[in-house]
């Protein structure tokens, strides 16, 4: 189950590259009112290495990440 919120994609020429579009919903899936496309480009855009800055950053805060630094330092 995604823990974001879902698009639609209506209009959207690149949908099918994004996860806000192509993962799995959940059964009480949160979706965009509107598509964020704005004809030109998409700021909430979830490309293939987005998740994996998304799985670093939960680890970094959750102090589970060899990047974090020691307190020592």
């Amino acid at each position: 189950m995604p823990d974001i919120t879902m698009c639609k994609g209506e209009g959207c020429p690149i949908k099918n590259h994004c996860y806000r579009h192509i993962a799995k919903p959940s059964d009480y899936q949160s979706y965009f009112e509107e598509s964020p496309w704005d004809g030109k480009r998409c700021e909430m855009f979830w490309g293939e290495n987005a998740q994996q800055i998304w799985d670093k950053l939960k680890d970094i805060t959750n102090g589970t990440s060899s990047d974090t630094p020691s307190k020592e330092e």
